[in-house]
């Protein structure tokens, strides 16, 4: 089975995940604004969530962590819980 591993973050707001996206293409670290913004308990690891298999994660999420280029901010992408950026770091 397809393994991906992907940082994110989560946010109230579409606007505040927009301007998140901005300062991290700016070349703000991702990690950094993750500790410094999201409201996920991921957060803390600067919004590592490890190592998953597809259907673990919300279908929002798998369908880009699936599909997305690796190492691209993608976002924001709303589910349930907010508006997320998604960064997938690998997938195999």
């Amino acid at each position: 089975m397809v393994q991906a591993t992907a940082r994110h973050l989560l946010v109230s707001t579409e606007e505040k995940c927009a301007e998140l996206k901005q300062e991290i293409l700016e070349g703000a670290d991702f990690g950094d604004v993750a500790k410094a913004n999201s409201t996920c308990p991921s957060s803390s690891q600067g919004g590592d969530l490890g190592s998953f298999g597809p259907g673990m994660m919300v279908k929002e999420f798998d369908e880009v962590v699936f599909s997305a280029p690796l190492n691209e901010v993608q976002g924001p992408v709303k589910t349930q819980f907010g508006y997320h950026l998604l960064e997938v770091t690998s997938r195999g």
